[in-house]
């Protein structure tokens, strides 16, 4: 799985943990991704990992509900 945002591209990032004693061993953060469907060009839907900054700015349109035959 990719840990990358479909629409920003934002990565993890590296660094450093920092104990008290000031050892320092390398870490990384990693993106807050969701897996949501999104409302293609052509009105198709296609499931893509996103950040949740990306959601929640209205970056991601989400396609219309789908109405089952049988109800």
């Amino acid at each position: 799985m990719a840990k990358a945002c479909a629409i920003c591209g934002k990565k993890p990032m590296s660094g450093n943990n920092v104990s008290h004693a000031h050892n320092k061993t390398r870490r990384r953060w990693l993106p807050n991704l969701k897996r949501v469907r999104m409302a293609t060009a052509g009105g198709n839907a296609k499931h893509v990992m996103v950040c949740t900054r990306c959601i929640r700015s209205g970056a991601v349109v989400k396609p219309a509900k789908r109405v089952s035959a049988g109800a």
